[in-house]
């Protein structure tokens, strides 16, 4: 900065004086030049023309932004043209479609006469776009599917559903542009908002889109009521002899034990009834794996309250003489 102020200190004061004077000088000669060039007329260049596209808005949907701008040539007064370019008191030409569904685009030149008329201030040269394209949808309504979105962690560990997942209502009917509609695959997932349930579960959950559709469809219901009971699966191990079916007189097993050990879930509400049952651990010689010549374990009983079925040892090899 000492330098810059030191530099013009060696300027004597009849000498600055001059300098401003041919400054202003310049400055006035290149605005006279620039008004006067404005003045002229036939000028071409090329600016950005604001338009509006409108359509029914009870019928159709844009999905993606529309066009607010086209690009055309015009030729005019120097003043005409430098106002296009600074966009000042230009209106947007209002374009029409009747079904934008229909067909996704416009040829630029169904609407040359229409700019024309609309710039009469500047000569139209051309429409620098061919087209004019743009994404707009029917709007439709459709049902679809409320369905629970469950996961393997849905429910506690050796836990299950004991009964049917209870949707009230059922379906939603959305309303909104078809093709975003369509992404939904005829269903709304629906978050349960727990994990690791162990109790019986009814709750009044909240009907959401994504945040990518929220802004183009509608739901006619805001909530779903869904309901499901639990049911808890006990861990039981048990001693089970060994029964041997249709084994000839000439094969056995390479094992003289006689008993094996049984692992399973019990539904806890059937307890009493696993008591009750004649369990029996079966060696069914016609189901033997000829390949390695062994025979796996059995339960002569699979009743659907019970689950997860695994022996120690699970198998036997057999031994023929």
């Amino acid at each position: 900065m000492s330098t810059f102020s030191n530099y013009f200190r060696k300027f004597r004061p009849d000498k600055t004086s001059n300098l401003k004077v041919v400054v202003l000088c310049v400055v006035t000669a290149t605005t006279f030049w620039l008004l006067n060039a404005l003045n002229k007329d036939n000028y071409t260049t090329i600016v950005n023309q604001p338009i509006s596209i409108d359509y029914d808005e009870d019928e159709y949907m844009a999905v993606k932004p529309l066009p607010q701008v086209i690009k055309i040539e015009i030729n005019g007064n120097g003043w005409d043209l430098l106002k296009k370019h600074l966009n000042i008191s230009q209106s947007p030409l209002e374009i029409t479609l009747e079904d934008p569904s229909h067909q996704p685009y416009l040829v630029t030149e169904q609407i040359s006469q229409q700019m024309a008329e609309h710039i009469s201030t500047t000569n139209l040269v051309r429409i620098t776009q061919d087209t004019l394209f743009f994404n707009i949808d029917k709007i439709v309504s459709k049902k679809i599917k409320i369905i629970p979105d469950t996961l393997p962690n849905t429910l506690a560990e050796n836990h299950d559903y004991a009964s049917p997942i209870v949707v009230d209502p059922e379906f939603v009917t959305v309303k909104g542009p078809i093709s975003v509609i369509e992404q939904l695959d005829g269903k709304l997932m629906v978050q349960l908002g727990e994990n690791n349930i162990k109790n019986h579960y009814s709750k009044l959950l909240p009907l959401e889109l994504d945040k990518a559709k929220r802004n183009f469809l509608h739901l006619d219901e805001e909530t779903v009521q869904i309901s499901f009971q639990v049911v808890a699966y006990i861990e039981k191990t048990l001693e089970l002899g060994v029964n041997q079916l249709y084994f000839p007189s000439n094969v056995s097993t390479n094992s003289e034990a006689n008993t094996v050990s049984l692992q399973l879930l019990v539904d806890e509400r059937k307890q009493n009834d696993l008591e009750a049952l004649n369990l029996k651990a079966v060696l069914n010689y016609n189901n033997r794996n000829r390949e390695d010549s062994s025979i796996a374990v059995t339960l002569n009983v699979n009743p659907s309250y019970i689950r997860d079925i695994s022996f120690t040892p699970s198998s036997f090899d057999l031994v023929y003489e």
